[in-house]
């Protein structure tokens, strides 16, 4: 397990140069004559894991991902003869990796608590056998992705095992039912070259994006159980979202409620370059947490890549890629997959400090010149597919952006803008006022919410569009008359347009907000949302009637259902929602009453 190496190389390895300088993470070689571009190799006694990135006739620029300590000029550079391509089969949910896909409990196992240079193992268990059903008999015509038996990986899901893209033929023989390793050889396929032998598991170069037959419509939210989210500014399943702000305004926290709530099949969490501590905590915490949906463990559906600020820089570079691999390989099975990038910026960073060490010039800000095209590639692997085998599948594509003194004109915040389609933006002031999700709901966009009205109205409710664009347009009067407040004070403003800003107070604190620890509050299904805002805008239409009416606004403040309106996120869970028309109703008594004493 020792020898084990991303793509095997001790099968093909070879000498292809020498080490002639080394600059931190970059080396560069000598002598190199047999290489290709972004070819794996092994560099030095230690046989440190790099990639080969840039050629120039005899010389190569080689990106190590381990600490470079202690090579020296001359030592060997081993070529593998193949891309940087983990191992994908049974196994990777649940597990915890490094930037390429090294399982940190065999790594822990194989050094001890500090990691011992060019130690790797497998991404996937090697010797264990896993129960393959076959879903086609032989004799069948095979195509490149398509699904020819299941796999029970956890309690809750299964893993197709998928024919790798570009295989063709027909299928000579498959094994029965039984257990099998991943190295084990369940099927073959016949076709003009030969015999082609099927494993369960398969290789896949992590920077070529794998191939689908066609991107399908957006049309299908996916939800997250936070109002300000699923309500104000929705992702689309297979879309694309940014979630820029400074430290200390949650965009760690946000992700994480994301991860832990969405209804999405799979997650892949990329701690990229965060600190320690923050991964510390998914570590612990994600292996704690009940999915809402099974009532099981939500790490039976989670991939956790860790490569934390003190790893190799390198490693860095190369998580974001090696996550969104696992995130369409999962796709490719017909599953919904959601990739949380946390964070882009300090992926970002590490393209600059390559870069540097390249001897590259710099653009803006130090970064490459290249940054927006790295950031385009990556945001573009995104998207609802039509998978080789006619399956319906997607990946959804959460970066976190962590612009240096919460500054959002900063070259990553405003490319990442031209490449995503919703954006949510966390305000400072939100984030010291405890207000969580601290998403700005002035900032903030999505421009999914045409694609996915239609699905809201026919499992919500057939007024969402309209509600969602009445509190919009009352949070934006609201600014507004907060202005003149400011200038003359809240006395000057009469009672109809107090009543606005009292209502958007009502919305901010009682539907805006979340408590993650509160059970009813944590996590809301699309109805409740639905029937939260519903209630709030009918307190809104009728106390403008009742304004007019003459009813003052103290009055209003004082109803005993007002209060209701207040804990309703806290007093009705998921499964009472017949109590929100309970509430409804005695808050039409109370106008009623009032109007009738008041209209006389």
């Amino acid at each position: 397990m020792s020898d084990y190496t991303p793509n095997s190389r001790d099968n093909n390895e070879r000498i292809v140069g020498s080490v002639f300088r080394v600059n931190g993470p970059v080396i560069e070689a000598i002598g190199v004559t047999d290489a290709m571009m972004l070819e794996l190799v092994a560099v030095g006694g230690s046989r440190l894991t790099g990639e080969i990135v840039k050629l120039e006739a005899e010389k190569a620029i080689i990106q190590v991902y381990e600490d470079t300590t202690g090579v020296k000029p001359g030592e060997p550079v081993y070529g593998s003869g193949a891309l940087l391509s983990p191992e994908l089969g049974p196994g990777l949910v649940g597990t915890i990796y490094d930037g390429i896909l090294r399982p940190l409990s065999a790594l822990l196992e194989m050094s001890g608590d500090f990691l011992d240079r060019g130690v790797t193992a497998p991404p996937i268990d090697q010797e264990k056998k896993w129960l393959f059903e076959p879903e086609v008999g032989e004799g069948t015509a095979i195509h490149g992705g398509m699904i020819i038996g299941t796999v029970k990986e956890t309690e809750l899901f299964n893993h197709r095992i998928i024919i790798p893209p570009f295989v063709q033929g027909n299928l000579e023989s498959i094994a029965p039912k039984g257990e099998y390793t991943v190295q084990d050889t369940i099927a073959k396929v016949k076709n003009d070259d030969g015999l082609i032998p099927i494993r369960m598991s398969q290789k896949w170069p992590i920077r070529r994006p794998r191939p689908t037959k066609g991107r399908s419509p957006l049309h299908t939210p996916l939800i997250t159980g936070q109002r300000v989210i699923d309500t104000l500014f929705p992702v689309a399943k297979g879309g694309t979202v940014a979630i820029p702000g400074g430290f200390g305004t949650g965009k760690t926290m946000t992700q994480h409620a994301v991860a832990k709530w969405c209804d999405a099949d799979i997650i892949v969490y990329i701690g990229c370059g965060e600190r320690g501590n923050e991964m510390t905590d998914v570590l612990s915490d994600f292996p704690k947490l009940i999915d809402p949906r099974t009532g099981r463990s939500l790490m039976e559906r989670t991939i956790l890549i860790a490569n934390t600020s003190n790893m190799p820089v390198s490693a860095r570079e190369a998580s974001i890629y090696t996550g969104v691999t696992l995130a369409e390989y999962f796709r490719d099975q017909g599953y919904h997959v959601a990739v949380m990038a946390d964070s882009t910026s300090r992926w970002a960073e590490a393209l600059r400090e390559l870069s540097g060490r390249m001897e590259e010039m710099p653009a803006e800000e130090g970064f490459p010149a290249y940054l927006p095209t790295r950031i385009a590639e990556f945001y573009e692997r995104a998207g609802y597919m039509e998978t080789l085998s006619g399956e319906l599948g997607s990946v959804t594509l959460i970066g976190a952006v962590s612009p240096p003194g919460g500054d959002f004109s900063e070259p990553v915040t405003q490319h990442t803008k031209r490449f995503v389609r919703c954006f949510w933006s966390l305000d400072r002031q939100l984030a010291n006022a405890r207000h969580y999700p601290a998403i700005s709901w002035l900032e903030s966009y999505s421009e999914y919410l045409a694609d996915i009205a239609s699905w809201w109205e026919q499992n919500a409710g057939t007024e969402w569009s309209e509600y969602r664009h009445r509190i919009m347009d009352l949070l934006q009067s609201e600014v507004r008359l907060n202005q003149v407040v400011k200038l003359v004070g809240p006395d000057a403003l009469p009672d109809s347009q107090r009543f606005i800003i009292d209502v958007c107070t009502l919305f901010k604190n009682a539907f805006l907000q979340q408590n993650a620890f509160d059970e009813n509050d944590r996590y809301s299904v699309i109805q409740k949302q639905y029937k939260m805002l519903e209630l709030i805008l009918y307190y809104y239409k009728r106390g403008q009637k009742a304004i007019k009416s003459g009813v003052t606004l103290v009055k209003l403040r004082q109803m005993k259902a007002y209060q209701d309106l207040v804990k309703m996120k806290f007093s009705i869970s998921n499964d009472e929602l017949s109590e929100f028309d309970k509430i409804r109703t005695r808050l039409g008594r109370s106008f009623d009453q009032l109007e009738a004493i008041f209209g006389e």
